[in-house]
């Protein structure tokens, strides 16, 4: 099992999963982030360390049409270590729904 980012991170990106992940296994989108499959040990500390709730394991229903893109970024974007800015709009993104067709495929800033 791993874990997976899903839909609510979309333009909120708070990144605090990023600071606690003990082997730095995020990728770094210009609006989202993901987790690589084959690097994530299941762990599990960067669930609740998610303000969005947008992390979640593998087996979550919420989970199935995430992963592969999950996979298929953390392949392209760059890593992530270390907690960046947060979008000055994160708050107001918090818990819309819908943001899917909002989800850029550009890379981020590590």
């Amino acid at each position: 099992m791993t874990y997976v980012v899903t839909e609510n991170c979309i333009k909120c990106k708070y990144m605090d999963c990023v600071e606690v992940c003990p082997v730095d296994c995020f990728y770094v989108g210009e609006n989202f982030l993901v987790i690589h499959p084959d690097e994530c040990i299941d762990c599990g500390v960067c669930e609740p360390e998610c303000p969005a709730e947008a992390i979640v394991p593998d087996s979550d229903d919420r989970a199935a049409e995430w992963a592969e893109l999950n996979r298929t970024y953390a392949g392209s974007w760059p890593n992530i270590t270390r907690k960046g800015d947060t979008p000055a709009d994160a708050d107001e993104w918090k818990d819309k729904p819908d943001k899917k067709a909002l989800f850029s495929p550009e890379p981020g800033k590590p």
